[in-house]
């Protein structure tokens, strides 16, 4: 029998016009492995993310949530080991929203660690000779606020939550641009070897 794993992806903010993180999600199998997989792209708005994600995860009853955002200036696909509970934006999401210095949970804890297995999908994906990182920061901006929503909600349960960021897709960064990137078929077989390694 077949595990469950809903895989989100962000659509394109600030002046992007595309989200590697959804572009590769949403190039994902619908089965890999074990694995049934539900792939929804995600507003990037403070909040109303994790709303989207929750309404999904009711429907499909997922076993493992995983979502993918960008990082820019990142050069590895990189699974999130933490989790804090603020948002402190340094621009404004897709609605405008820019709070600053809040909490994302007033009843939460100051941070959650990923319920994801993170040191086994690096391996995995530094095995298909992809780079690969653990990182310790998902930063303060609409990807840290939608796992940890994620995972507040999903605290003491048997789901398990996680999240990976990725670097920017090779047209993002432009001709002569020091900015490092991946080519989407990369992060979509990254995405895959991780799927593999839960």
């Amino acid at each position: 029998m077949r595990q469950k794993l809903l895989i989100t992806g962000f659509d394109p903010f600030g002046k992007e016009t595309i989200n590697p993180s959804w572009e590769a999600v949403s190039r994902l199998s619908d089965v890999i492995g074990d694995w049934e997989l539900s792939k929804l792209k995600v507003p990037t708005e403070f909040g109303v993310a994790a709303e989207v994600v929750l309404k999904e995860a009711e429907a499909f009853m997922p076993d493992v949530i995983i979502c993918v955002g960008q990082a820019g200036g990142r050069c590895a696909v990189m699974p999130e080991y933490v989790a804090i509970n603020l948002r402190n934006a340094s621009m404004a999401d897709n609605r405008g929203n820019m709070p600053r210095e809040e909490s994302i949970r007033t009843d939460g804890p100051a941070a959650y660690f990923s319920t994801i297995p993170c040191s086994k999908i690096v391996d995995a994906v530094r095995e298909a000779g992809i780079p690969g990182a653990i990182s310790y920061s998902a930063g303060t901006y609409v990807c840290n606020d939608l796992f940890y929503s994620l995972r507040h909600r999903y605290e003491d349960t048997a789901v398990r939550v996680g999240f990976i960021h990725v670097p920017y897709l090779p047209a993002q960064t432009g001709s002569g641009c020091s900015l490092p990137s991946l080519p989407l078929d990369v992060i979509v077989q990254a995405l895959s070897c991780a799927i593999l390694a839960l």
